[in-house]
Parts: structure tokens; C-alpha cells; sequence
């Protein structure tokens, strides 16, 4: 016998993916899909898009998390007088109560929709004409652009007659164009022959933190975007509402409006101190139990409320919350109606951040996972990840973001520290820096965790013994002759961790597959 030559490979990779797409609640996002025709939200193929949108950079103050801010020192104050000019001084009142508005709807449309001019009879000079020319706007309008409360509001109304039925309410529409990341907003919207009007419109950049001009209105009063505040399906199923929310409230402040609204609308005996201005931030207390038996539907609105809170974006009746009008809604318009039993003074008014505060200040943390990897399952395996950041320490963490199985850290807590993996497969990890002011910073590395068969040999008589370590059964043992350098045979297929060989004339090398 000549003797026998085993070879064990373990390819470690230092394959670099381009940086995952990470939103402010920690999400991979995935690859955009590409919007070929307009999409009503209302679709799996609208969630498919819009759940990998980011909506405004993580920075931005609808992504903000409110969750630490401090409370204004006349938080309770301000509530009181909400509940008041709700209530009337009723305190028996349901308005005092959330309401959720099913509302705001919205479509997503190609970089190369075609434009259409649209008129806007009350504000053509606070309005974007996008190439128009005033009072006239060009909008990429399609032939399905869906319009406040439909469907879930208009009865048994079809797209086509809701769009032509001017029945005085706010009627305002929104497009999409994720592509390019765009959105234009109008209000009080009619398709009047073949002709679109509307009272404004508003154009907005979803790739930048960018306001309307100091002054100027939009679909809402306070000049705020509608689309990046709406509480959607997708997330929701998803279990947790990823921004902040709209509210209305009955009076806002006259002549008062603070980051990131750009226009008040009040009367001018409206100066109690005490009354919220257009772009306050109200944020549901931490000390609120969500009931464990309220649908995961209703856990993801109040979540989100906790940690992003709403902003008042307009003047209303109640103090509505705006939610797509979608007709997938479990119970339909009843999805959210345990809500309708917190009161008012479940929320406190937190200190808000302005353009360069908070998210957007200098010296945000950033996070290196470190490289892809192909390692072995069931032994250590080092991480080096890197955070760097000029401002606070900031609070380190590793997290199994996915895998099939699961994954022991040596220390969380450290960005260089050990993994081990339970099974093979492929496996996400994530790491976060925040700091309590800036976007938690993430970035996430892919290990593929394979089972590393060690094998050993022995000459036992006539015979050679294979014993091996690792993997999976059912194991097979295979040869191919070193003279030929041919292709591997089976000659043994077993479970167990050993095989006993005759002893051949021939020089052969061995090696061991398992699952």
C-alpha cells in the first residue's frame, strides 16, 4: 500500500457585499423592485415596493426616535388644553379619545409617468409646479390616481366616480415615484372631465431632509409631507409602525410653527401659550400598558407612537391619526377600534429637535460589521466589527438578525468579539452603535456556516480505518485513484462516525461528505 493523502479545505471569504440598505428601525431593506406601471397601495405588489423604500433619510425627523426625549415643562398644560378644545369642557367626551382616520391613500408610479396638468385654484403660489406653468402643475398622474378614503370610505363607489364626485372634503392624492424618490401631494383633488384640479400641490424629495419654503402649505396645514406619516398595511403586519405618525388637534398656535413644519393656520386670537404649534411632537407615555390580547395590528400603531410619536400636521375635529384606507384591514374600519379607548392623557409633548439637533447634529456613529464570511459551525468564530464615533461612547450591540439556527456571542456588548454557530447555513449578523442623540447606526455582515468534516486514518491489518468528526449523517465515503485523477466514487454510505476499507494495490485518495 502506498499510503493515503486526506485532504480538508476551509475556505474562509473575504467577499464584501455592496453596504445593506438599513432603515431607522434596524431593517435590511432589501433590492428596490423597479415600478413598471402605476400600483395601487392598496396590493402585495404596493407592500413589495414600499417595505423597501427608505422614506426620508434615517435622519430625518419622521424617523426620529422620540423615545428619550424630554418631556416639555408644560407637557400636562398643553394635553389639558388638547382635551379641552376637543371636549368643550365635557369630560364625558369621546373626542377626547384617538381616533384613527382612514384616510390617506396613495399610488406608485414609474420614473416615466406621463405628466399631466393639473390646476391649482387657491395656492398656485405656494404650490410646486414641477415645469408647469402657473396656476397649472405637471404631475405624473395616472389613470387609476386614488383619492382620500377610497375604497374603504366611499361605499360601493368605483375608482373612476370617486375621482369625478367633488363632495367638498379634503380630497387629497398622493404619487410616488420610488424610483427616483419623489412624491407629489394635492388636496381637494377632482378629475373634472378629463381635466385634474386641485386647491395646492407639494413636491418632496425623499432622498434629502428638505422643507417647503418658510411659509409655504401643503396637503397638510403645517406644509408637511402626508405619505412618509401613514400608517400602512405592510408594516403593520410586519408589527411595528417604522416612523412617526400625523395628528390633528382642534386649535394650534397663530403665527407659530416649529421644525419641520413651514406654515401655521390658526386665527389670531389662538396665543395660549398652552395650544401645540403646527409640527409639535406628541409621543404615547412609556407608562401605557398595549393589552397583550389587541391585535398585532394595534400593538405596531402604539409601538410606533412610542417610539416616534406623532406630529401635528393639522387643525381637525378629533385627534385623528391618519391610516391608509386599505380594504385588507382585518375587520375592515374596526382594525383599530380598541384604540378608541385611550384617552388623550395617555400622550406627554416632548422637546422636539430642530434642522441641526438631535439625528442631524454633527458626529453620528458609524458601524462596520466586517467581512462576509464562510466559517465552521460549532466552533468560535472572531468578529471584527468596527464603530467609530466622535460624540458619547455609544451603547454596542450584535444581534442574530437571521439564520437558521442560533448563534452564541461571547460579548454582545463588544464590536471584536467570538460567534458560534448552532447549524449550518446562512446566517445575518448585525451590528448597532446608538448613542441616545444621533440614528442608531447598523450594518450587517452574511456568515454561511458549513459543517467541517475532520477526518483520521489508521492502518489496521489488511484493512484501513476512517474515523471522522463533524457534519451531519447520513455520511459518505468516498475515493478516487491518485494515478487516474478521475472522479470521487462512493464506496460507503453510512450514519455512523466510522468506516472499516479493504486495503487495495491501488494509491487512492479518501474523502468524507456529510449533509
Amino acid at each position: 500500500m502506498s499510503g493515503f493523502i486526506v485532504v480538508l479545505i476551509l475556505l474562509l471569504s473575504v467577499l464584501r457585499l455592496p453596504a445593506e440598505r438599513i432603515n431607522q428601525e434596524g431593517r435590511i431593506l432589501g433590492p428596490l423592485p423597479v415600478v413598471m406601471s402605476p400600483i395601487l397601495f392598496n396590493t402585495s405588489n404596493a407592500d413589495a415596493v414600499v417595505s423597501a423604500m427608505q422614506i426620508f433619510p434615517v435622519t430625518n425627523p419622521w424617523n426620529e426616535d422620540i423615545s428619550q426625549r424630554p418631556v416639555l415643562t408644560n407637557s400636562d398644560a398643553m394635553i389639558a388644553q388638547i382635551t379641552s378644545d376637543l371636549t368643550g369642557g365635557n369630560p364625558a367626551s369621546s373626542l377626547r379619545k384617538v381616533h384613527v382616520n382612514y384616510e390617506m391613500n396613495f399610488v406608485l408610479v414609474p420614473d416615466n409617468q406621463p405628466r399631466a396638468p393639473i390646476d391649482f385654484f387657491n395656492y398656485p403660489d405656494e404650490s410646486d409646479l414641477d415645469g408647469g406653468t402657473s396656476p397649472y402643475g405637471l404631475y405624473p398622474i395616472p389613470a387609476n390616481l386614488p383619492v382620500e378614503t377610497w375604497p374603504l370610505g366611499t361605499g360601493n363607489q368605483t375608482l373612476q366616480q370617486w375621482q369625478t364626485n367633488d363632495d367638498g372634503s379634503d380630497r387629497h392624492a398622493i404619487m410616488v415615484a420610488p424610483g427616483g424618490g419623489f412624491i407629489w401631494e394635492t388636496w381637494e383633488t377632482t378629475l373634472t372631465g378629463t381635466n385634474w384640479e386641485a386647491s395646492n400641490g407639494a413636491k418632496f424629495d425623499l432622498n434629502t431632509n428638505g422643507l417647503r419654503p418658510a411659509g409655504w402649505t401643503s396637503g397638510d396645514a403645517a406644509g408637511l409631507p402626508m405619505f412618509p406619516a401613514l400608517v400602512r398595511f405592510d408594516e403593520t403586519e410586519r408589527g411595528m409602525v417604522e416612523h412617526a405618525c400625523r395628528v390633528t388637534v382642534k386649535r394650534t398656535l397663530y403665527n407659530n410653527y416649529i421644525y419641520p413644519a413651514t406654515h401655521y393656520a390658526s386665527s389670531s386670537g389662538n396665543t395660549n401659550a398652552n395650544l401645540p404649534c403646527m409640527g409639535q411632537r406628541l409621543r404615547l407615555k412609556a407608562s401605557f400598558v398595549i393589552p397583550a390580547n389587541w391585535s398585532k395590528e394595534e400593538k405596531a400603531f402604539l409601538s410606533g407612537l412610542k417610539k416616534y410619536g406623532a406630529i401635528v400636521a393639522d387643525n381637525g375635529s378629533v385627534f385623528g391619526i391618519s391610516t391608509a384606507p386599505d380594504d385588507r384591514w382585518p375587520n375592515g374600519e374596526n382594525c383599530f377600534d380598541d384604540l378608541s379607548s385611550i384617552d388623550v392623557t395617555n400622550f406627554e409633548v416632548v422637546q422636539t429637535t430642530g434642522a441641526n439637533e438631535g439625528p442631524r447634529s454633527p458626529g453620528m456613529p458609524m458601524a462596520n460589521a466586517g467581512l462576509d464570511q464562510t466559517v465552521p459551525v460549532g466552533a468560535p468564530v472572531t468578529l471584527q466589527g468596527a464603530v467609530t464615533f466622535s460624540n458619547a461612547p455609544p451603547v454596542i450591540q450584535w444581534k442574530l438578525y437571521s439564520g437558521p439556527g442560533m448563534v452564541t456571542f461571547g460579548n454582545a456588548a463588544l464590536t471584536n468579539t467570538t460567534a458560534t454557530f448552532s447549524a449550518p447555513g446562512v446566517y445575518t449578523l448585525e451590528l448597532s452603535a446608538a448613542d441616545g442623540v444621533h440614528a442608531t447606526a447598523y450594518d450587517a455582515a452574511v456568515f454561511t456556516a458549513t459543517s467541517v468534516i475532520k477526518v483520521s486514518i489508521a492502518l489496521a491489518g489488511t484493512n484501513v480505518n476512517i474515523n471522522w468528526t463533524g457534519g451531519s449523517p447520513p455520511y459518505v465515503v468516498q475515493e478516487m485513484d491518485i494515478s487516474l485523477a478521475g472522479s470521487w466514487s462512493n464506496i460507503v454510505t453510512t450514519n455512523a462516525n466510522s468506516a472499516t476499507i479493504p486495503i487495495t494495490n491501488t494509491a487512492v485518495f479518501f474523502r468524507v461528505m456529510g449533509q
